[in-house]
């Protein structure tokens, strides 16, 4: 059975499934499962929010998302399994965006596997949102605004720069 899997769903053809991912992770060795689901909220820096759409260059995307499982699986070994999957497309307020799930024999390795996953899906991912609210007006996201570098100071994804929710080329900064 694959250790990993890493999908692409455009909300057009249906919603993200956290129920898929915690039965892709589970194994009958495994005593450690954890699971982070984003959503989109309703709020954001003092507007609120109506949907956001998110945009990818999918292959580059797919395979982002499969080198940062071979490198997590790397280090923590064969005895790891880990799952991510994010929208593409119009999403409405408390729909799924992204879930990613790792299981493991131990719980602590489960929740640094899965933490790590979703942190390096966020920060590199060639993935851009695009918030539209209630108002009418629309905006493209700046990125990682609560980025920090290894310091705690705000790191340039905090500027915009780099990868991960940014602003798409010819869209702004990024």
């Amino acid at each position: 059975m694959d250790r990993f899997h890493a999908a692409v769903l455009d909300v057009a053809d249906g919603r993200l499934d956290p129920a898929a991912a915690l039965d892709f992770v589970s194994d009958p060795g495994f005593g450690g499962f954890a699971m982070f689901v984003g959503r989109v909220r309703d709020l954001n820096h003092g507007r609120t929010v109506a949907g956001v759409s998110y945009d990818m260059f999918e292959p580059l995307a797919l395979n982002g998302f499969r080198a940062i499982c071979s490198d997590i699986e790397g280090r923590f070994g064969p005895k790891v399994r880990l799952y991510v999957a994010h929208a593409k497309g119009r999403l409405a307020v408390g729909d799924p965006a992204v879930v990613v799930a790792a299981g493991t024999p131990h719980r602590d390795e489960a929740f640094r596997a899965c933490r790590e996953l979703i942190e390096r899906v966020k920060h590199t991912s060639p993935i851009w949102k695009q918030e539209h609210y209630e108002d009418g007006d629309s905006a493209w996201s700046e990125g990682c605004s609560l980025c920090v570098d290894g310091r705690g100071q705000a790191g340039d994804a905090a500027a915009g720069e780099g990868g991960g929710h940014g602003t798409p080329a010819g869209q702004g900064r990024r």
